[in-house]
């Protein structure tokens, strides 16, 4: 039996035999802060205004799907068996990685699809990215979920953290809130890339997020105590971690000798991937800077 000291019922609203969780709202509403973030320097960069509207409904669609198959495909040993079993999405089983797959495939084919680099729109993103991560993590807390090993209450209060996390206990045991470890460590990449963005090469500031948050997500889950496995050594968060930080490495690496990379905050305007320069090619072209206000 679980048992929630601050008292917050999962279950926001009934409706009759219809229930609406405080796990989706709280996920829907880093969705909509994330928008909001992203369409703001959308208009910023003199891209059409509607094209983070339009882009959503794709990313939403696509990380749902995402992070429900990516947790039935590491758990194949009861789904295989209980195939029905994959459409019960309200008994749980989501994976962020899986969503983040998702999302980034809805990403790359709705660029390719409508003339855009997709760079461009996952520079945008990527503090949206993370700021929906950090507040999505909250949905846990409510769950009661992705906590860590048993702590004494003492460690809690010496964490300085407030009272109602510490309240928050499972049969009486306090446990690591590594939800709370990773949203704080989200939010500090947020301001992170907000201070760095301008100053990066075109594309790298997404880069450096899946680098960012790999680097976090590796250590917290080595924490926690529901982690999906491969095997029963490894765990799957961990070891997809390491393989994205030594993807986008590779990945900064090939582009900054291939392109002739202009910074992100010299960008304006659609900045198309096959307008891209070469590597020192010139072209007059390529950014399509705004013209000066006049002050």
């Amino acid at each position: 039996m679980m048992i929630l000291n601050a008292a917050i019922d999962p279950v926001a609203i009934s409706l009759g035999p219809l229930s609406v969780r405080w796990y989706g709202i709280i996920i829907l509403t880093g969705m909509i802060l994330g928008y909001v973030l992203a369409n703001r320097e959308t208009i910023k960069k003199g891209l059409p205004e509607d094209l983070f509207m339009d882009l959503m409904m794709y990313i939403i669609i696509f990380s749902l799907i995402g992070a429900r198959l990516y947790y039935v495909f590491f758990n194949l040993d009861h789904y295989f068996f209980n195939p029905l079993d994959i459409i019960k999405v309200w008994e749980g089983g989501m994976a962020i990685h899986g969503g983040l797959i998702g999302g980034f495939l809805a990403g790359i084919i709705y660029t390719r699809v409508k003339g855009y680099s997709f760079f461009q729109v996952a520079d945008i993103a990527a503090p949206s990215i993370l700021l929906g991560q950090a507040i999505g993590r909250w949905g846990n807390f409510i769950n009661q979920e992705a906590h860590g090993g048993p702590v004494a209450r003492e460690f809690l209060e010496n964490l300085m953290i407030p009272e109602f996390i510490i309240h928050m206990n499972i049969d009486g045991t306090y446990y690591h809130p590594t939800f709370l470890y990773e949203s704080v460590w989200s939010i500090i990449g947020v301001i992170i890339l907000f201070i760095i963005r301008a100053k990066l090469p075109l594309g790298h500031t997404v880069l450096v997020y899946l680098i960012y948050y790999s680097v976090g997500r590796f250590f917290i889950e080595g924490m926690r105590t529901d982690s999906l496995m491969i095997g029963d050594m490894l765990r799957t968060a961990q070891v997809i971690s390491v393989i994205t930080i030594i993807a986008a490495i590779a990945i900064m690496i090939y582009r900054q000798q291939k392109y002739d990379l202009p910074k992100y905050g010299a960008v304006y305007g659609n900045y198309a991937a096959k307008d891209e320069p070469k590597h020192n090619k010139k072209s007059s072209t390529v950014v399509n800077k705004k013209k000066k206000r006049k002050k």
